[in-house]
């Protein structure tokens, strides 16, 4: 069941409605059969998977924080194992058997090996991630192991964030579910206005640049450098709003029904440097690597160069994360090659910028820094979305190719004049809004308009969602993942 589905605007008011109503004690089993019924709209034998991965760590917990000594390291220890091999199974098998089939097949070994005939359950990775985060913190000691299975299973199921996120700690989940939510109206049309602009970043923004990032990416040497430039471009937004907009979405869901779900972007393409990107850019699986990979590998209490390795690595497994396929392990490379660079060069471009005082046209030098971010992170996500590398490395080496007659691009490339306008136009209306909305959540800074302005706004909104939005079946981006 998707957000952008008119299924999901059924089955959302009645939730809604529903678990106001019900006493408080019943309140949690009917947000666990509502999030049953929204993982079983996608492929419902995928919930055993689901209900598999819970018992495992929910069981690995309590003995965790029954042990003392190795035993509680070994229940750790096979509670990652037992989480990793469903993912591991689900979504890396077939690629390193297809790594190793090339291998094989290079070396002139008469070797291969079957791969397995099966689809990828929707979000894996994310409820993956949040169970072992679960896991973790009792290990830890920051969390006690909750002894009620329905609770914890609505923990790791809860449908707002299940698919894609943002991936939830216990310590800031957990507690809310036995905490009772009264209805409040400030509350709810506030998680609604969050709704309606999640809505309009996907099936407005998003959705319109997927049809010429996929007419482009799909088939990139049938078109010119402008178009590949252009698309490129275009898929950075859409990426974002796709994404963004599910965590909009998700978030003023788990709000209309009283929980507080992390922020998960904060205008990432404003960013000044690599690392303030990734302190914007889905921060709840940017976190959760920061606490359990990067730091458990040594941060940066090590040596320089050690310090180093660990961020690579970081980003690596991170880009590994994102999919079984070697595009995302060059992506999640480069951006380690970013970060790395960006500390080792700091103190030289501190020296510079002294020298020249550039710091005179501060303004100036931060709108440059911010396109300067902007083009690197742009430049990877060509091999975040390139269907593979051999495609990835031809769109690199002609992205200023055949640079002329940008008008008979686009209509090769399907999309008219008027359409490319509108779409330009639509990214700037979204960096306008959050340059608008940088000190404040928009929400909230809509609610202190005049009434008349208000609704103003919400017309224009729906407006622009139903005559501008493209209402073909898209899934979100992220859900692949």
């Amino acid at each position: 069941m998707l957000f952008n589905s008119f299924e999901f605007a059924v089955f959302f008011p009645i939730v809604a409605t529903v678990f106001f109503i019900l006493p408080h004690r019943w309140r949690w089993l009917w947000l666990l059969a509502s999030s049953c019924y929204f993982y079983i709209c996608f492929i419902p034998v995928y919930i055993f998977v689901l209900l598999l991965a819970i018992v495992v760590d929910y069981w690995a917990a309590i003995w965790i924080e029954r042990s003392t000594g190795a035993q509680r390291k070994m229940y750790l220890i096979v509670s990652i194992l037992s989480t990793c091999a469903i993912l591991f199974v689900f979504k890396y098998f077939n690629f390193f058997m297809g790594s190793f089939n090339k291998l094989a097949a290079f070396l002139h070994w008469n070797y291969s090996t079957q791969f397995l005939e099966i689809a990828l359950p929707i979000g894996l990775s994310f409820h993956t991630f949040q169970s072992l985060s679960y896991v973790i913190e009792v290990y830890r000691g920051n969390f006690k192991a909750e002894k009620h299975f329905g609770i914890y299973a609505l923990y790791v199921m809860f449908f707002p964030q299940l698919v894609a996120g943002p991936i939830e700690r216990p310590q800031h989940l957990l507690p809310q579910f036995f905490k009772k939510h009264n209805f409040d109206y400030d509350r709810v049309t506030s998680g609604l206005k969050l709704i309606a602009w999640g809505l309009f970043k996907k099936i407005v923004i998003a959705d319109r640049l997927a049809v010429i990032v996929n007419v482009v990416y799909n088939n990139p040497t049938h078109h010119s450098g402008i178009m590949l430039v252009i698309a490129t471009f275009f898929f950075a937004y859409q990426i974002y709003c796709d994404f963004s907009g599910y965590s909009d979405i998700a978030i003023g869901s788990a709000r209309v029904l009283g929980f507080d779900l992390m922020q998960n972007f904060r205008h990432p393409y404003f960013s000044t440097s690599i690392k303030e990107f990734w302190q914007r850019w889905h921060i709840s699986l940017s976190t959760w690597f920061r606490d359990y990979l990067y730091i458990s590998l040594g941060g940066n209490r090590v040596s320089k160069w050690k310090w180093y390795r660990n961020l690579f690595i970081t980003f690596v497994v991170s880009g590994i994360w994102h999919g079984a396929n070697w595009t995302y392990a060059v992506w999640g490379a480069l951006h380690g090659f970013y970060y790395v660079c960006s500390i080792g060069t700091q103190s030289f471009r501190e020296q510079v910028v002294k020298r020249l005082n550039i710091n005179r046209h501060a303004r100036m030098c931060q709108l440059l820094r911010m396109l300067w971010v902007f083009l690197l992170v742009a430049f990877a996500w060509i091999f975040f979305r390139a269907n593979n590398l051999h495609e990835a490395v031809y769109i690199c080496t002609h992205l200023f190719s055949g640079v002329d007659n940008i008008q008979l691009s686009l209509h090769e490339a399907g999309l008219t004049s008027k359409k490319f306008v509108i779409n330009v136009l639509l990214i700037l209306i979204l960096e306008g809004v959050q340059y608008w909305s940088r000190r404040g959540e928009i929400p909230t800074l809509v609610a202190k308009f005049p009434t008349p302005v208000r609704w103003s706004i919400y017309y224009a909104l729906i407006g622009a969602i139903i005559f501008l939005g493209e209402f073909k079946p898209s899934q979100f981006i992220y859900f692949q993942f």
